[in-house]
């Protein structure tokens, strides 16, 4: 037999060889299981209860091995040894677990339930977009809907077959938001309404550049509408919003549209086999109205869209990109993209002599600029012409954009200025708004200096697209000035929303008033009044400039009404995918016809001997 107690015997007990008494041995109780210790902070486990147990263990030791020589011992002492043997080991362990809490960094496991994205910067901790609701049956078939009129409509150029294409996938994000317990706001409308006017600017206008900078503003205002945004991170960043949701839309639409296929194929059955008897019986009658009637075929030619077999492939692409588009604009309303929970650090915040002190000396620079220009302004221009040895058109074109560049940085000034600014006490805030509002009213001056010295280039040479398009980007600068002096007194919560409001105005302004048609008016005055024309500028101008330039007297008028001629005459378009301007275009056109005798040869002569007069 082995020495050792066997397992079934209690731990500490004594064998038959131990010379403790074999009555006492069997009359011992069991020791029961030692007590759980409550939970609670680690600081609760009480040095004073670890020490106790280390030092009735040490005494329970040394009383075991005095009482093991002796041979003898009390019952109830044993006992007592026991369970002192038994504590020792279960604090020991309770201590090893305080150790192990203290040490390791668990992290907030009510923090850890709720997030369920990626770990990212801390700037973006909070902006992950919630789980949509499940897609519904109006978003779904406003997918479709916006995909057909894709299909049908885009594959001749963009005009008003922009705008309708884009109704029925906003009718789809509102269903969406609607689904997810989202309402819209006055904000929302703002925006909503905007990118559709946006939109409208190709119906109206046949120039290409004011129309794309037109549907780039009806993105950005569209996403505000989606996301919400209302500070400067919501406002920044609520496009890229949409690009997230260029691979969960989809697959988010294709879910829904699996789970009504698979679970309602009867009523999917009688939908499509309708849509078929529709689309037979339209095409059988409607050829043979055609063919009873010309004139009914011309207007039924008008109102179809082309859908030849030629054009196969590049229907399927539009029709795939309408669903696409639609549907990552509803899941965008379904779930957006909190961009304004973006957390962007506060500037630490400088004393008063720190921060003042480049800002008043840049106010008195300007300061002293603008008193030199109201000087030549009151004094007149020759004066400074004949000192500087430059011409009128020199001076005023190294002015502007020096100028331009001056407002630009003016404004980065103010924003760094501003997020440094002291902030401690009321009279930090008056001596912030007292340097920053003087330096935005001698801002304004170089604006409008800015602007003057354009008007005066423009008097010289005439004006181009770059030109004015320029002196709009001075102007709306000057707009932003004014709306930060205004939010220095009624407070900047309402400003980021404001200036990308004045910016989508600003742009849907610029495409209503036809900059095209705008120039060729300026230039045609300009030839009355000076003589001379830029022939081969005017050539390269859009439809929208054919009424302005049919002013002029032949042979110069068909001269530069060819090239506007030429593209027409190629282009036969649907009535969606024609501009006014276009129509416009082809009214002058029509209603008096090019001269023949305006051939290339005496064009060429023309654009000479008017250009260098």
């Amino acid at each position: 037999m082995s020495d050792t107690p066997s397992e079934t015997e209690p731990r500490g007990s004594a064998s038959k060889d131990s010379g403790v008494k074999p009555g006492i041995d069997a009359g011992e109780p069991e020791i029961p299981e030692a007590p759980k210790v409550p939970e609670g902070p680690a600081d609760e486990v009480p040095a004073a209860r670890t020490g106790g147990a280390l030092s009735k263990s040490g005494s329970a030791r040394g009383d075991s091995g005095g009482s093991g020589s002796g041979g003898t011992g009390s019952g109830g002492t044993d006992f007592e040894k026991r369970n002192a043997e038994a504590r020792d080991v279960d604090t020991r362990d309770v201590d090893t677990r305080d150790v192990d809490t203290r040490d390791v960094d668990t992290p907030d496991l009510d923090e850890d339930e709720e997030w369920d994205g990626p770990v990212v910067e801390s700037w973006f901790a909070d902006v992950q977009a919630k789980p949509p609701a499940p897609i519904r049956d109006a978003t779904l078939w406003a997918a479709l809907a916006t995909g057909v009129l894709s299909m049908l409509l885009l594959g001749d150029g963009l005009a008003l077959n922009l705008l309708l294409v884009a109704i029925p996938a906003a009718l789809g994000a509102y269903c969406a938001a609607q689904a997810a317990g989202r309402r819209p706001h006055r904000w929302t409308l703002v925006w909503g309404v905007g990118g559709l006017a946006l939109l409208s600017v190709p119906a109206l206008r046949d120039a290409d550049w004011p129309s794309f900078l037109a549907v780039l503003a009806a993105v950005a205002a569209g996403s505000l509408a989606l996301h919400g945004g209302r500070t400067w991170t919501g406002v920044l960043f609520g496009p890229i919003g949409l690009y997230t949701s260029l691979v969960t839309g989809p697959v988010w639409g294709w879910s829904g549209l699996r789970e009504r296929s698979g679970g309602a194929r009867g009523n999917v059955g009688p939908v499509v086999r309708a849509l078929a008897v529709a689309a037979v019986l339209l095409v059988v009658f409607g050829a043979l109205f055609a063919g009873a009637d010309a004139a009914f075929a011309d207007l039924l030619g008008g109102l179809v869209p082309d859908a030849s077999v030629s054009g196969g492939p590049w229907h399927a692409v539009l029709f795939v990109i309408g669903v696409v588009g639609a549907l990552v604009v509803a899941h965008t309303a379904a779930a957006p993209v909190q961009w304004d929970r973006v957390e962007v650090p506060a500037g630490r915040p400088r004393g008063r002599v720190e921060w003042a002190l480049p800002l008043i000396v840049l106010a008195a620079l300007f300061a002293v600029f603008n008193a030199v220009q109201l000087a030549v302004l009151f004094g007149g221009y020759d004066a400074v012409l004949e000192k500087t040895g430059q011409t009128y058109a020199e001076y005023a074109r190294q002015g502007f954009w020096q100028l331009l560049l001056v407002t630009l940085l003016t404004l980065l000034v103010i924003v760094f200025a501003l997020r440094w600014a002291p902030r401690d006490s009321s009279g930090d805030w008056t001596l912030v708004r007292a340097v920053l509002g003087t330096l935005c009213v001698l801002a304004l001056v170089v604006v409008a200096s800015a602007v003057r010295r354009m008007d005066m280039y423009v008097e010289a040479y005439g004006l181009t697209r770059l030109r004015i398009s320029v002196v709009t980007v001075e102007l709306w600068l000057g707009l932003v000035i004014v709306l930060i002096m205004a939010a220095g007194v009624w407070g900047a919560r309402w400003l980021p929303r404001a200036v990308l409001a004045s910016a989508a105005a600003g742009v849907l302004a610029f495409g209503l008033v036809s900059p095209d048609a705008l120039i060729a008016e300026r230039n045609v005055q300009r030839y009355e009044a000076k003589g001379s024309f830029d022939l081969d500028y005017a050539r390269g101008l859009s439809a929208d400039a054919a009424p302005a330039l049919d002013k002029l007297d032949e042979p110069l008028r068909s001269c530069a009404l060819r090239s506007i001629a030429q593209d027409l005459e190629g282009a036969d378009k649907s009535w969606y995918a024609t501009s006014l301007g276009e129509a416009r275009a082809r009214d002058v056109l029509d209603g008096r016809p090019l001269s023949p005798d305006a051939d290339w040869n005496v064009c060429n002569r023309l654009g000479t001997e008017l250009a260098y007069r």
